[in-house]
């Protein structure tokens, strides 16, 4: 029951770490994030683990990510008060 108690406590402190890290970030430092992310757990799932892949995943994921954010950034721009306008 002890460990069931710590286990929660650790997971707690890890998710309000996590939210908390995020909400700060620009878009572009949130889509390459989680294209990293989503790219480390495809690797991971792809190789069984392996880090290398592990890493190649990451690193083809956080480019994956850029790409969207450039693509993304093609439809809209800002207006001389600083809001968002799409095309």
């Amino acid at each position: 029951m002890q460990t069931l108690k710590h286990a929660g406590l650790a997971s707690l402190l890890t998710a309000g770490l996590l939210f908390s890290g995020c909400a700060n970030m620009s878009d572009t430092d949130r889509r390459i994030g989680t294209g990293a992310g989503i790219g480390a757990v495809t690797g991971a799932l792809i190789s069984g683990g392996r880090p290398g892949a592990t890493a190649a995943g990451a690193v083809l994921g956080a480019g994956a990510g850029w790409l969207y954010d450039r693509n993304k950034k093609r439809y809209y721009r800002y207006d001389r008060h600083g809001n968002r306008i799409y095309r």
